[in-house]
């Protein structure tokens, strides 16, 4: 039995659920989950969808290598702790993100501070390890897996961490501080790592995409100059921006393999770039040696985020109001409304989609 309660914990709630592997979710009617050990019953206060939740969604190849069923959906959470089982520490009434890469503690990425990228990894919302996710009323979550928010942060800022974090991971690793940085791709991470690539000190930021609206979003959250990629070939602006040297740093979000395959030939000698986007087609070096092995470069990817290194830092970014994720969340749907969600999501209208689960 759970050690600590707080009052007024319904039997039942409302969750997404995929039991079959076929697209959509039901959204039916569950009992709430019972903590045990050091796991922590949450209140989930709001979830947001990610790119990767069309794959989940349609149930695509893909969608079969990330989850298994069943699961419930939505790794991008904000909690309220209201039950503790017997081996959990936190207080109730504690506000939390949710952790989604669930590492083993074993093995030897996680001994050597490596969480993120764990050999024997569960996620929350993928039906691995767990079937709990964030697309539910409440849920259960091991207390390791629970980030604690100190600041003042509201429910929508909260679960914009999780995608706040990749960037952030991806702009460490990329060493911004006083280069030019080219952000590749304008969705939530694209426009969020735009920002990022400002606060952490960037000459200047360029953005590239095909939607001029999501290039009026990157020039609100600060961008110094954004191209349309669909209008302009993106080579030879970036050459005629840096006098032909190339930029020194870009970040890959688009995740079209065409585009990330083609970035390396306007990428300095001696650049960096990250990889965060997810290609569906295979990547390949186009001319391998000018543009890669004469040029020195060093290539980074990135899997979530630095256990709880990023968590710190982006919670730090969001109190004192350096990044403002606000203007990536265009929409804000009631979770019995999913299908709305993911119909907006799917016709490229909508740029992050945050749920209440309890509405």
């Amino acid at each position: 039995m759970a050690t600590t309660v707080a009052a007024e914990i319904p039997k039942v709630m409302k969750a997404l659920i995929k039991n079959a592997e076929k697209e959509s979710y039901e959204y039916t009617e569950i009992p709430v989950p019972e903590p045990e050990g050091d796991e922590v019953l949450i209140r989930v206060d709001a979830v947001s969808i990610c790119g990767s939740d069309i794959a989940l969604y349609k149930w695509t190849p893909m969608a079969r290598v990330i989850a298994s069923v069943p699961f419930i959906p939505g790794h991008e959470s904000a909690g309220t702790v209201v039950k503790c089982g017997p081996e959990a520490t936190l207080e109730i009434g504690s506000r939390v993100g949710v952790e989604n890469h669930f590492y083993c503690g074993d093995c030897y990425q996680c001994a050597n501070d490596l969480r993120e990228i764990c050999m024997n990894m569960g996620q929350y919302g993928h039906g691995r390890k767990t079937m709990h996710g964030g697309c539910s009323e409440y849920s259960i979550v091991s207390q390791k897996f629970l980030y604690k928010i100190t600041a003042n942060l509201s429910p929508e800022q909260i679960t914009m961490m999780e995608p706040l974090g990749v960037a952030h991971n991806g702009l460490e690793r990329l060493k911004v501080k006083d280069e030019d940085v080219l952000v590749i791709g304008c969705g939530p991470i694209g426009l969020l790592a735009q920002r990022l690539a400002k606060v952490m000190g960037a000459k200047r930021v360029i953005g590239a995409d095909i939607e001029d609206w999501k290039l009026k979003l990157a020039t609100d959250m600060g961008t110094d100059i954004v191209v349309n990629t669909k209008d302009n070939d993106l080579k030879e602006v970036i050459m005629e921006l840096t006098g032909g040297a190339g930029i020194g740093r870009i970040c890959e979000c688009s995740g079209v393999a065409a585009v990330a395959n083609s970035c390396f030939s306007y990428l300095r000698k001696g650049g960096r770039v990250v990889l965060i986007g997810l290609p569906k087609q295979p990547l390949h070096f186009e001319n391998p040696l000018p543009d890669i092995l004469f040029k020195c470069l060093t290539i980074k990817t990135v899997h979530g985020r630095k256990i709880y290194h990023t968590w710190a830092a982006v919670e730090a970014l969001l109190a004192d109001r350096k990044v403002d994720v606000g203007h990536v969340i265009s929409h804000r749907i009631p979770m019995s409304q999913f299908e709305d969600a993911f119909k907006v999501l799917f016709d490229g209208s909508a740029c992050k989609i945050v749920m209440d689960p309890s509405k």
